[in-house]
């Protein structure tokens, strides 16, 4: 049996982890020479308003959804680009909705053959109360995980 990796995606929150977890996919996607797609995935706000709040503080909180859908694709867009340089094979897509769905959804949409994920290591209260993007996606996604913990050893040569 031959194990074939032709499309890599690699969500990104832009924080340190992701950003670690992105080396790893990077350099899988150049030694398998797969597309790699970085995700961003913004959770739109909600709010539910008070009896003399109507219509208001809806419009309001989709206005701030938009705005950071806009921040957030311009700061992917760079990343990309910046990316593309040296790795063409590399896309960048944007949605909005809840983080563990929309990761599994572009696997599916994309015929994903690995993700590749940093984890926050949160534990305890956090964990119970905030839970796990990465785990939930483990368990839900139609292909392999690798999930990236921020590193205490780096082994990645700079």
């Amino acid at each position: 049996m031959k194990i074939e990796i032709n499309k890599i995606l690699c969500p990104i929150d832009f924080s340190e982890n992701s950003e670690h977890a992105l080396k790893y996919a990077l350099t899988l996607a150049i030694l398998t020479k797969a597309d790699l797609q970085l995700l961003h995935v913004v959770e739109p706000i909600l709010a539910y308003p008070q009896p003399t709040e109507l219509f208001e503080p809806v419009l309001n909180e989709v206005e701030l959804t938009m705005k950071m859908e806009a921040a957030f694709e311009k700061q992917l867009d760079e990343r990309v680009a910046t990316l593309k340089k040296d790795h063409p094979q590399v896309t960048g897509k944007l949605v909005t909705g809840n983080t563990f769905l929309e990761i599994i959804q572009a696997a599916r949409d994309g015929e994903v053959e690995l993700i590749i994920m940093g984890t926050h290591g949160r534990t305890g209260l956090a964990h119970v109360l905030i839970g796990s993007v990465a785990e939930k996606v483990v368990r839900e996604a139609p292909c392999p995980v690798l999930t990236v913990k921020h590193p205490e050893h780096e082994f990645i040569k700079a």
